[in-house]
């Protein structure tokens, strides 16, 4: 092969080895990242830096991506675990959290399992926080209790990277023994207050019967009222015409109730014979005197 061949085909090989060299070097110097992920980069295992989403640069040969981590939301599987409330029940909690990471770096040289970790902290946290709980307390406060796990939760995983965006507690379980004690209670509870609301109502009952009594006996004290101030008035009536017209008068009002009474006993139905006495003749003679006297006057 002449040497001018030789010379040409050798400047070839090297040019293209300086291509291949360069389309590497681009090649791995650029980094194009997705919006859901974050790139650790290390030189020499050394973290270098943390590449965002978009179009990166990063020198070749030196630098390399060593982590591909998603940032977007998590859900760690359902995790149940024992604990004991304050006035000593059994209860099996279920839970389940969801996190995201946030500080890739931490999270890729400061804890290897990050999902176990977390479960472990999160049984940790619930059978702590249960234990100063009584078992109504965590039946009837369970937003109260979700907060406090979540707020707890959120301080121990600051260190690894990691936001915690939602903690749930899905259910509460009870022992057969225990959910048949509470079952009792609930019945005896429901009679208890079935007793009081039958008590309350007779008691009801007889406070309005009372009303009723006493509004009765204020009405009868209302009608004798009345009747005592018209009697009164009668009363005074009489005192004005004994004084105006005398004494006949008088006696013409008394003469006047006999003759009433008499005929109203002459009323009666059936035959009925009725015997006068002598001062009745005499009151209906006395009545018609004082008629005509009052009429002459």
């Amino acid at each position: 092969m002449p040497p001018e061949i030789s010379e040409l085909l050798g400047q070839n090989i090297a040019l293209i080895v300086l291509a291949v060299v360069i389309f590497l070097a681009v090649r791995s110097a650029v980094r194009i990242v997705p919006q859901s992920e974050k790139y650790v980069v290390e030189r020499f295992g050394r973290l270098r830096a943390v590449l965002g989403p978009g179009i990166n640069f990063i020198v070749p040969f030196l630098d390399r991506v060593a982590h591909k981590i998603s940032v977007l939301e998590r859900q760690l599987p359902t995790s149940r675990q024992d604990a004991i409330t304050a006035d000593n029940v059994l209860v099996q909690v279920e839970t389940s959290v969801f996190y995201r990471i946030i500080e890739p770096e931490k999270t890729v040289y400061r804890i290897r399992d990050v999902d176990a970790a977390i479960a472990t902290t999160v049984a940790g946290i619930v059978r702590s926080e249960i234990g100063t709980m009584e078992l109504d307390q965590v039946q009837s406060n369970r937003a109260h209790l979700i907060e406090r796990i979540r707020e707890s939760l959120a301080n121990v995983v600051d260190d690894w990277g990691i936001e915690v965006t939602r903690a749930e507690i899905l259910d509460v379980n009870l022992d057969e023994a225990t959910r048949a004690a509470m079952l009792q209670q609930l019945n005896a509870e429901r009679a208890r207050r079935a007793q009081v609301t039958e008590a309350e109502g007779r008691k009801r009952a007889v406070e309005l019967a009372a009303d009723g009594d006493l509004y009765a006996a204020e009405q009868q004290a209302k009608a004798k009222r009345v009747l005592a101030d018209a009697e009164a008035y009668a009363t005074n009536a009489i005192a004005v015409a004994i004084r105006d017209g005398g004494i006949e008068a008088a006696q013409y009002q008394v003469a006047m109730r006999q003759v009433e009474v008499l005929t109203e006993v002459g009323k009666g139905q059936g035959k009925q014979t009725i015997v006068l006495p002598a001062s009745a003749i005499e009151a209906f003679g006395d009545a018609f005197k004082l008629f005509r006297g009052l009429k002459a006057g």
